[in-house]
């Protein structure tokens, strides 16, 4: 299931001007760090906010805060916290009643934890939906959470284009641009949000800081995008710090507290609401 929503120019003209240092790679290799930490029982600590901006006032803000566990082959489960904010705007703009109903709904705070499968949701976002004594819902064949809006930092293969497509790496600290089809090449996280294009076609670029800690890991990533948008384009802002070292499973939901969504008919609807993840 696919889930559901001149300055930097002038900054890389100076770098271009200054020694060569300014583009080396990270002393320590920021890959092989990260590859390090894909062992079962660890994992790590997230909080990100992220702002989609439609323009004309019309946005959704979103903040999510939580841990995400590792295996070999890298991100296996999660246990989050969401909250998403729409503008007045942009309930104003809501065409009916249902969708004014449904961007109200998803305002409410919701809790996931996800295995690679499955997400378990609850929290007030689905509690009027639940029988007496089940306390999550359960959607099956999901899509893993992500620990950023835009740029999923914790696949390796993605890190690896990131820091190839730098625009400068000083004191730990990495600038880049790239575009979207060379993006969803590397990131299925990316894909996942976004599909593999947009239907205009048109390709959207994202501009990009990370900073990475001594070990090598990174520490926070600040993200801006351009994204097509139907005929016009949306900006997309996230902003994620990570917290390593943390070793701790997720675990999930007891049997007897969970109900699968297909059970709840109309009451909820078919994809898992809440943020971006």
């Amino acid at each position: 299931m696919k889930r559901t929503a001149a300055g930097l120019a002038a900054a890389i003209g100076l770098l271009q001007l200054t020694s060569a240092t300014a583009y080396a790679a990270p002393a320590v290799d920021p890959v092989k760090a990260l590859q390090a930490e894909l062992t079962r029982g660890r994992a790590v600590d997230v909080v990100s906010t992220a702002k989609d901006d439609y323009g004309r006032g019309l946005f959704i803000a979103y903040r999510m805060d939580g841990i995400i566990g590792f295996g070999p082959e890298g991100e296996i489960a999660a246990d989050l916290s969401q909250t998403m904010r729409g503008s007045d705007k942009l309930l104003d703009a809501a065409e009916d009643l249902e969708s004014k109903e449904r961007l109200a709904r998803d305002q409410k705070p919701v809790r996931i934890i996800s295995s690679r499968y499955d997400d378990y949701v609850s929290g007030p976002l689905v509690d009027e939906a639940l029988p007496e004594g089940i306390k999550w819902v359960r959607f099956r064949h999901t899509d893993l959470p992500t620990s950023d809006r835009l740029l999923e930092v914790l696949e390796p293969a993605t890190l690896k284009t990131l820091l190839a497509h730098r625009s400068s790496y000083r004191g730990g600290v990495l600038t880049g641009k790239i575009n979207t089809d060379v993006l969803v090449k590397a990131s299925p996280a990316f894909v996942s949000r976004f599909g593999l294009r947009s239907k205009s076609g048109r390709v959207g670029t994202i501009s990009y800081t990370i900073r990475f800690g001594p070990t090598g890991l990174v520490q926070r990533v600040q993200a801006k995008a351009v994204m097509p948008f139907y005929d016009e384009s949306m900006r997309i802002e996230s902003d994620t710090r990570y917290s390593w070292g943390r070793r701790a499973g997720v675990l999930l939901p007891a049997e007897g507290e969970v109900i699968d969504r297909e059970e709840l008919g109309e009451k909820l609807p078919y994809e898992v609401p809440g943020g971006w993840s």
